[in-house]
């Protein structure tokens, strides 16, 4: 059964930093793209971040030079370094294999003072 599971999530102060992981399994995680999602209480999920098998990420605007996004093929794990972290980043945080129907369940952070 194909999975994916979020962890790292939690309460931080602005200007703060959070890793989130996803790990997968289930499935051949090499042969997907794998994107950070994010969605905010009454807001539609947005996308934050993609990092193909290899080569340059993408990043949404909103958190280019701030996030980073990685993958380890090997373990099946894929990250989300957050740094500089706004209130306005408080949301639940997914992860998805893009392409197909596979998303995390979601882990909640929470930016405040």
């Amino acid at each position: 059964q194909e999975q994916l599971v979020e962890s790292g999530g939690g309460l931080v102060q602005p200007g703060g930093s959070l890793t989130l992981s996803c790990a997968a399994s289930g499935f051949t995680f090499g042969d997907y793209p794998m994107d950070w999602y994010r969605q905010a209480p009454g807001m539609e999920r947005e996308f934050v971040a993609r990092q193909w098998s290899t080569g340059v990420p993408k990043y949404s605007e909103s958190v280019k030079g701030r996030f980073t996004i990685s993958r380890d093929n090997l373990k099946n794990i894929m990250y989300l370094q957050m740094n500089n972290l706004k209130p306005e980043d408080t949301a639940v945080y997914y992860c998805h294999a893009w392409g197909s129907y596979i998303w995390g369940q979601g882990t909640q952070v929470t930016v405040s003072s």
